[in-house]
């Protein structure tokens, strides 16, 4: 890294492009296992938001896996990197003014202190997709737990590889006694409240 770089100030801020969309930029940070639900609720909260006349844009694991970190594979030190690049572009979406949607299993909680370290703690609602490990393994909608548990993928999260659950976040959404629409509503209410504050 060079000692040569500094930030280049500009004339418009966050707070004004938000403000030019008449909304408060925010990154929804969803985080559970695989199969918990997080791409599903973060994309049924997106055409909420745009149907309720909101500018959001979703950044979704799988997707960004196949661009932009491409190159990482599953280690922790690739998993830390996938966060980074992840953080850093929300970031720069937050600062067009958007509402940002981040579907990652991030699966240990540095990482996810690396995200609000980047994105700050105002600018970050963390959203805990509690679904239980018994009832993604059930719902297996990849087929990666068959996968992990026959052993052809490493470091599966959940399997051979730990999830640090959230000790405070935002949000709890429990997907077994709840929709995704109820779910949807619950992150709804959610936003409501913070936009007033």
């Amino acid at each position: 890294m060079s000692n040569n770089l500094t930030v280049q100030s500009v004339s418009t801020s966050r707070e004004a492009r938000g403000s030019q969309k008449k909304q408060k930029p925010v990154v929804f940070w969803f985080t559970g296992l695989s199969g918990s639900g997080k791409s599903s609720l973060a994309d049924a909260l997106e055409r909420r938001l745009v149907v309720n006349g909101f500018h959001t844009y979703l950044l979704d694991g799988d997707n960004v896996r196949l661009g932009l970190c491409k190159d990482l594979g599953f280690s922790a030190a690739d998993r830390e990197e996938n966060i980074r690049r992840v953080s850093e572009v929300a970031n720069l979406l937050l600062d067009a003014g958007l509402i940002v949607l981040t579907s990652f299993i991030s699966p240990f909680q540095r990482d996810r202190d690396l995200a609000r370290s980047v994105i700050g703690d105002q600018n970050l609602i963390e959203v805990y997709m509690a679904t239980p490990l018994i009832e993604c393994e059930r719902r297996d909608p990849k087929g990666l737990y068959k996968k992990a548990r026959q052993g052809l993928i490493k470091d599966f999260t959940g399997i051979d590889s730990p999830y640090e659950a959230p000790t405070d976040p935002d949000i709890i959404i429990d997907t077994i006694t709840h929709s995704i629409e109820e779910g949807v509503d619950q992150v709804m209410a959610y936003l409501e409240a913070w936009r007033s504050k």
